[in-house]
């Protein structure tokens, strides 16, 4: 017994360093990834079998040849262990990844649907508190004069219709987000859906003396679901002259890169914030008060910060991409879909 317990502990000892170098090393590399700390528990535990075994082999004077059997018998499981090790330690890491993007996302969408009903709860109340007000000075006779009826009803119906859109706009979005939206998708000439957008965007623009330029040859065909499309040019023209001040000039254009086609929309806002930039195309994100629509620029008729989101939704939904930046003046939209065959 007194040789075996000596036997135990040497090989406790000889294991007992090698644990603490491994520690050490795990605190060194404690930043890197989950492979490289299961690769070094691996390294460590098989070194301390082979540390044990050379320190009792050494005291029960082994010949150099047995000795070099149980070391290269370590050694082979030394090697099956760190390959094993290693695969699984990728995957372990890939995993625990893919687990922490996960939750990431699930937070971020969590935190729009709370931005989005707060927004959606906000742009909601002021109307409906109007339209009661407006029914029910209808329903008691405050106001009789037939002018003031009239403006009544006519403001109604103005609330009425916004709200229509904006609910439109909050069943699309949940469409693109639940990945319930179907396309029937065919060659557009992108040249026709630009000239619709334009014809009905014109009223309001020609209202605050916003000049809207287009090129007259150059449009491509694109592969693309026309109704969607039709709304992601109406979408970019109507926000383009929301914010851009009177006077000022709204450019559209299009052109071939590659396989790809795109088509631009600038304005004269003046610029964006940089820092809202990454941002701008988040579900009911406004950014700072100077790029929010001001009365009389179509902000009665906004969409609660869902029209670039629903934007980028369809464009992806093509296959397409979106981004925007700052040029001289103002703002440029772009956006990016398949070319159509031939």
């Amino acid at each position: 017994m007194a040789d075996l317990a000596l036997i135990f502990g040497a090989a406790l000892a000889a294991a007992c360093c090698v644990g603490l170098l491994g520690a050490g090393a795990l605190r060194l590399l404690r930043g890197r990834s989950i492979t490289v700390h299961i690769s070094v528990l691996l390294a460590m535990t098989v070194s301390a079998v082979a540390a044990g075994v050379a320190v009792i082999a050494e005291a029960m004077f082994l010949s150099p040849h047995d000795l070099e059997v149980v070391l290269i018998t370590v050694s082979a499981a030394a090697v099956v262990s760190l390959a094993v090790g290693w695969l699984f330690g990728r995957r372990l890491a890939a995993a625990a990844v893919w687990a922490d993007q996960a939750r990431e996302r699930e937070r971020r969408i969590e935190k729009g649907r709370r931005d989005l009903v707060a927004w959606v709860s906000h742009d909601l109340r002021t109307p409906l508190a109007g339209l009661r007000a407006m029914a029910e000075a209808l329903e008691d006779g405050v106001v009789a004069d037939p002018e003031t009826v009239h403006e009544y009803h006519r403001r109604i119906r103005v609330e009425t219709d916004r709200m229509t859109r904006l609910v439109d706009d909050l069943f699309e979005l949940s469409r693109i987000n639940a990945g319930a939206l179907r396309l029937s998708l065919s060659a557009v000439p992108l040249g026709d859906v630009v000239s619709d957008a334009l014809a009905g965007t014109a009223p309001l623009a020609a209202a605050r003396q916003i000049r809207l330029v287009a090129a007259e040859s150059g449009w491509p065909t694109v592969t693309a679901s026309e109704p969607e499309l039709a709304r992601v040019v109406g979408n970019l023209l109507l926000n383009a002259v929301r914010y851009t001040p009177d006077d000022g000039t709204v450019r559209v254009d299009a052109g071939r890169d590659g396989d790809a086609a795109w088509l631009a929309v600038a304005d004269t806002c003046g610029g964006i914030p940089e820092d809202d930039l990454p941002r701008l195309f988040d579900v009911a994100f406004r950014g700072e008060p100077a790029r929010t629509p001001r009365p009389g620029n179509g902000g009665a008729e906004g969409s609660g910060g869902l029209g670039l989101a629903i934007v980028r939704g369809l464009v992806e939904a093509h296959g397409g991409r979106v981004d925007v930046r700052n040029v001289a003046g103002g703002c440029r939209f772009v956006v990016r879909l398949p070319l159509a065959d031939g």
